[in-house]
């Protein structure tokens, strides 16, 4: 199973999410997702599938973070597991536990439900790290991002 890092490509990253509202940045970092971008009809039954997941529970975990993900795999439109990640620079309302708005938001779309599974657990164990979180707030390119997940990474399997 790939590391989160090795799931995540610059093009598959925004630090300038500009969506006031839980729909707007869904669509944004749906528009990332790259096996999907020259197929808008799959994008839209993507979408969708995950406004009903946030419809049924939120997705945000707290600390300035949300998780948004689909209920089923997505094994006949994608060939990997895949993360968007994106940042709002003034978070937005996402009916977290703790009330705070959401800045740091990673999207996953599975082919399957193991790793789905495995894929929700790695980024939630990275992501308890506080420096990974400052780091991720206050990355500057995608790179930045990428190689702080990859250092915290490799901490936490020591």
């Amino acid at each position: 199973m790939a590391s989160i890092s090795e799931l995540l490509r610059p093009e598959q990253i925004q630090l300038t999410l500009r969506g006031g509202d839980k729909s707007s940045v869904l669509r944004e970092l749906v528009e990332l997702a790259p096996e999907l971008r020259d197929e808008p009809a799959q994008r839209e039954v993507f979408l969708n599938s995950l406004l009903e997941r946030e419809k049924l529970h939120t997705t945000a975990i707290g600390d300035g973070i949300a998780l948004p993900h689909t209920r089923n795999p997505l094994g006949g439109l994608l060939k990997r597991s895949l993360i968007v990640f994106g940042r709002h620079a003034q978070g937005i309302p996402f009916a977290a536990l703790d009330n705070k708005p959401v800045q740091l938001f990673f999207l996953i779309a599975s082919t399957n439900l193991t790793e789905h599974l495995g894929v929700l657990a790695r980024i939630s164990r990275v992501l308890r790290d506080a420096k990974l979180r400052n780091e991720l707030i206050s990355a500057a390119l995608p790179a930045q991002v990428i190689s702080s997940i990859r250092e915290t990474e490799q901490r936490l399997v020591k």
